[in-house]
């Protein structure tokens, strides 16, 4: 099979997985089938539900199919990961996904099921992990790490060598001075500014972003 017309589908029929479909149909290496939800949620952008979860196993016997998580993330955690872990089982194979619009520099390491959304600038040096998120307009400037299922909120800005642990979510707008530490399964609120190490879970808000 082209590596240019691999077949995918989208799981989750909601707002993330719509503008997930809007990423994929633009990219020509994709051919994108529908998308599977437990629940019909009719046409999105044009795309039909495949069917429920029920639907994943006959699916997974095509030969090369892909799979994308349209299911987003709205609080710190690991959720994101459970699904990562059935699709493995049975067999789908989890591409990294990044919009044309979007400007990811050469050598950066994306791990499987990443996505990087339109407008968003990733530099030099930075590595994002297992089904993290890199939302619309966000910005990670050089050697910045990020975690398994970390979620980085519209035009969210990290400075350079910030370091994310899994399970994170940057909120929108927030802000991260260069070489901070935020430890796993932290919520950064939206418009905080962080300019110490978050040192423990939970959330962190204001500017300069405090423990809440």
């Amino acid at each position: 099979m082209s590596a240019k017309t691999q077949p995918i589908v989208v799981i989750g029929g909601g707002g993330h997985a719509k503008v997930l479909i809007h990423l994929i149909e633009r990219l020509p290496q994709f051919k994108l089938l529908g998308y599977v939800d437990p629940r019909d949620a009719g046409d999105v952008l044009g795309f039909s539900r495949l069917g429920g979860d029920d639907t994943l196993p006959t699916l997974a016997k095509q030969s090369g199919i892909a799979a994308a998580i349209g299911i987003g993330k709205v609080r710190a955690g690991r959720q994101r990961l459970d699904i990562v872990e059935r699709l493995r089982k049975l067999g789908f194979q989890l591409p990294p996904l990044v919009a044309t619009s979007a400007m990811v520099a050469r050598g950066v390491k994306l791990a499987e099921a990443v996505v990087v959304m339109d407008g968003a600038v990733v530099q030099p040096g930075c590595a994002i992990g297992l089904a993290s998120i890199v939302n619309t307009g966000a910005m990670l400037d050089h050697d910045c790490v990020l975690g398994a299922d970390v979620h980085m909120g519209p035009r969210a800005v990290l400075s350079g060598n910030v370091t994310v642990g899994d399970g994170c979510m940057v909120g929108v707008g927030a802000c991260v001075i260069q070489g901070i530490r935020i430890s796993p399964d932290c919520t950064i609120g939206a418009g905080a500014a962080v300019a110490r190490d978050c040192l423990d879970a939970g959330t962190y808000v204001g500017v300069p972003a405090e423990r809440a």
